[in-house]
């Protein structure tokens, strides 16, 4: 599934396609994804100005003169394409500027979804309300994970999964944070150091950060909107390496937590 640095690369490689351009054509070619698509999306987008476009946690957002923000998610399998050469059987949703330049929103699986928001409303939008601060912003610190995980039992790991603690981060890159921050997963969150927490936060935005620079992750069919292939996951430390030598000589191991893969590495990051 394609995680925060995927959309945020996503969102880039869109901005100077759309930022700024006059939309001549919105046509969704289905009527549902996950989730049904807005039936007003067509008569609200087509003729609107793209004022901006931006992210938050997993979600790509595109702002319109008309208030509006369409919403999307890529769920499993989505990517744009961007100026295809020819339609493709899982473009379900296409649109063209006034420069003439076009974009295919493309999902195979179909477990993404659009939606549409009242632009200065985004907070109360149902996914939003409840999420923590962005893990890239000012609010994330150590002193924020220290109030936020005080008194709780719960593994590390799974808080900071939890979209009511920090929005928008996955397993791969909370493997990779942990790790870098020589944490590991399974440590009772409410137990860490101050100093072990504000590790963690500068860790969380040095992956995801570095993972943004190399386009994202290729896991299964993720592409960039240009077509490019990410390739962070040739950078991956442990995630993915069971049974491989960490840089520290230990042998990375992987544990199943909750349906999910666990990758860490016992020597560096000891209980």
């Amino acid at each position: 599934m394609p995680e925060l640095p995927e959309v945020e690369t996503t969102v880039r490689g869109l901005t100077p396609v759309l930022a700024g351009q006059r939309l001549t054509r919105v046509e969704p070619r289905r009527a549902d994804l996950r989730k049904a698509i807005p039936v007003d999306l067509r008569q609200r987008m087509t003729g609107a100005l793209v004022t901006a476009l931006g992210r938050r946690a997993k979600y790509g957002l595109i702002d319109t003169d008309r208030g509006d923000t369409l919403i999307f998610h890529l769920g499993m399998s989505g990517r744009w394409r961007v100026d295809p050469a020819e339609p493709l059987a899982h473009d379900h949703l296409v649109i063209e500027t006034g420069e003439g330049r076009s974009l295919a929103l493309n999902d195979p699986r179909r477990f993404g979804f659009l939606d549409l928001w009242r632009s200065d409303a985004l907070d109360s939008y149902p996914p939003f309300a409840a999420m923590g601060p962005e893990p890239l912003g000012p609010a994330f610190t150590g002193a924020y994970l220290a109030e936020a995980l005080a008194g709780r039992a719960a593994p590390i790991k799974a808080m900071l999964l939890d979209q009511r603690i920090v929005a928008g981060l996955g397993n791969i890159y909370v493997c990779e944070a942990l790790h870098l921050a020589r944490i590991t997963p399974t440590r009772p969150a409410g137990q860490i150091s101050q100093v072990r927490l504000d590790r963690l936060a500068e860790a969380v935005r040095d992956v995801l950060l570095a993972a943004i620079e190399a386009g994202g992750s290729t896991l299964r069919n993720y592409a960039r909107p240009d077509g490019e292939l990410g390739y962070f996951s040739k950078q991956f430390l442990v995630y993915g390496r069971e049974g491989e030598a960490c840089h520290c000589g230990g042998t990375v191991r992987r544990r199943v937590d909750s349906g999910r893969s666990t990758f860490y590495c016992p020597k560096c990051q000891p209980r």
